[in-house]
C-alpha cells in the first residue's frame, strides 16, 4: 500500500475529525469550505468509494445515501507508512535513530512511557 493521494488524505482528515459517520455531501461541504477550487460531488463520491474498496472506510445505508466512517485511525495509517519504509530494506536501527533525534523532550517522554507500558504488558 502506498500513501494516500492528496484528495484521499483530505477526505480521511475530514472523516477522522468527525464525531460520527458522514455522508458524501457532508464531506464535500467541509472540503469546499477550505478550498478555493470547489470540488464536484461525483469526484468526492468516487474517491470515497475507492477508500471504501481499499478498506479505509465503512459505509451504511441512510435513506438514499450512505454514511461513511473510518475503519482505521490516523495512527494505524501512519504505522502502515512506516512499515512500508521497513519493507524497502532500510536499516531499521539507523532510521529509528534519525527519527528519535528529531523528537522534542516531551515526545521522548511519551515514547518512553509507551515503551514502559509495552514491556510491563509482557511484550518484548
Amino acid at each position: 500500500m502506498r500513501g494516500f493521494g492528496e484528495l484521499e488524505q483530505a477526505i480521511m482528515d475530514v472523516v477522522w475529525a468527525a464525531e460520527g459517520p458522514l455522508t458524501v455531501r457532508e464531506v464535500l461541504d467541509q472540503l469546499n469550505r477550505e478550498r478555493p477550487q470547489q470540488l464536484a460531488y461525483n469526484t468526492v463520491q468516487t474517491v470515497m468509494e475507492i477508500l471504501h474498496r481499499k478498506g479505509w472506510l465503512s459505509r451504511a445505508k441512510d435513506g438514499r445515501a450512505f454514511r461513511y466512517q473510518a475503519t482505521k485511525d490516523r495512527e494505524e495509517y501512519a504505522a502502515t507508512l512506516i512499515d512500508q519504509v521497513w519493507a524497502t530494506g532500510a536499516d531499521r536501527a539507523a532510521t529509528l535513530v534519525r527519527l528519535f533525534e528529531q523528537l522534542d523532550d516531551g515526545e521522548v517522554a511519551e515514547l518512553r512511557a509507551a515503551l514502559a507500558v509495552r514491556s510491563v504488558g509482557g511484550r518484548s
